[in-house]
């Protein structure tokens, strides 16, 4: 289920900032420990801002793909496992955002962001896989 290309690319951007934002905000958080500056504490928090921003951005477009793509996809029982991984992963992405920004729980919160972080790295590598597998099927 080909999407058109002004929609696909804008998908490929928004999780291309998703993950360079995310592992941007990871080194400013590790640096701002190690290195003890106050640039790095304000650079993780910009990084943040504009993660933040974007998610809001991949929502909607994950929102528009379910009827275009995910729907049709299932009902045609293509490309099944990894489809259903991806949209898991995002689901996980979602709660656990959700529990970082409005949980202010500090016995939770350093589970969510562990979760959080390794759910969106592993999307990172899933999500071209489930694309390959797609575009491997003919037409």
């Amino acid at each position: 289920m080909r999407l058109r290309t002004s929609f696909r690319y804008s998908l490929y951007a928004a999780f291309a900032t998703l993950i360079l934002t995310g592992a941007g905000w990871l080194v400013a958080d590790w640096q701002k420990d190690v290195a003890g500056d106050e640039i790095w504490q304000q650079i993780a928090a910009n990084v943040l801002m504009i993660h933040g921003g974007v998610a809001m951005l991949a929502l909607l477009l994950l929102g528009a793909l379910i009827p275009v793509h995910l729907w049709r996809s299932w009902r045609s029982g293509k490309n099944l496992v990894s489809g259903s991984v991806v949209v898991s992963f995002n689901a996980v992405l979602m709660a656990t955002a959700f529990g970082l920004y409005y949980l202010g729980s500090e016995a939770v919160r350093p589970w969510m962001s562990w979760i959080h972080l390794g759910t969106g790295f592993s999307l990172a590598l899933m999500l071209p896989l489930h694309i390959w597998l797609g575009r491997r099927e003919p037409r």
